[in-house]
């Protein structure tokens, strides 16, 4: 018998009666209506908005922390490409940024991104575009130390072109990964997410010569019809290698 993430049983009949259908409005694309649509029956977006989280993405990363275990109580988090917040979100739980767990260590998260992010109690936000010159100082300043986790969910306005989509959000891993191996402790974690499509292969040379474990993950909330993977790089060496990667270029 199975569930979605809403807890309800799939199985038997009239359940295809209780999806949502949405109507062709006036000046609205069917391809606006056929997402508008996905959103509304989709069971992390439903879930999402009963548990107080800001997008499904938060349980992209959660279900990421459930197998590899890097939030821990006490870590230095650093969320690149943060909004709406949802990540961010898992973070201050997970590290304890709070305090709300008696006689645990207190973390840190900083999230950044291009667009403006609501507040997040817990979590140090701020604006900023990071491929900016100057970016990566600026998020070290307001670390104002070392880092145990960086993670990224950055990722460049949709073009159409899907191997044009592809080089763009490598690049932004790259620029992540450079980052991350400026502030990272030693046996720190590096999470950021890609798309499928050949060009991420050097960046993945890289990582395996900086950190003791990388893996290629797709966790169940990322929708099977999605390019979208997850690398996840664990046990920073401490010294970087740049061997097979070139630094790259802000655009």
């Amino acid at each position: 018998m199975t569930k979605t993430p809403t807890g309800k049983n799939t199985s038997g009949r009239g359940q295809r009666d209780l999806r949502v259908r949405v109507k062709t409005a006036k000046g609205r694309k069917l391809s606006s209506t056929l997402w508008l649509e996905r959103q509304l029956n989709d069971p992390y977006v439903i879930r999402a908005k009963k548990e107080g989280y800001r997008g499904r993405a938060a349980y992209k990363i959660l279900e990421l922390d459930e197998k590899f275990h890097f939030l821990v109580n006490g870590a230095r988090v650093v969320d690149l490409g943060c909004a709406p917040g949802g990540w961010c979100q898992v973070a201050v739980k997970r590290v304890n940024a709070l305090g709300e767990k008696s006689g645990k260590k207190i973390g840190t998260v900083l999230g950044v991104d291009l667009q403006e992010i609501a507040p997040i109690a817990g979590a140090d936000l701020h604006q900023l575009d990071f491929l900016e010159d100057g970016a990566d100082e600026k998020v070290k300043g307001w670390l104002g130390g070392r880092a145990d986790v960086v993670m990224s969910d950055m990722a460049a306005a949709a073009s159409g072109n899907q191997q044009v989509d592809h080089l763009r959000i490598i690049t932004l891993c790259e620029h992540a990964a450079y980052f991350a191996f400026d502030v990272l402790e030693e046996g720190g974690t590096f999470v950021a997410k890609v798309l499928a499509g050949g060009a991420e292969q050097g960046l993945m040379g890289v990582l395996k010569k900086n950190f003791e474990k990388v893996v290629n993950v797709k966790p169940p909330s990322s929708r099977k019809d999605s390019s979208e993977k997850f690398v996840v790089a664990q046990g920073f060496r401490g010294k970087r290698h740049e061997e097979g990667l070139q630094a790259p270029d802000a655009e």
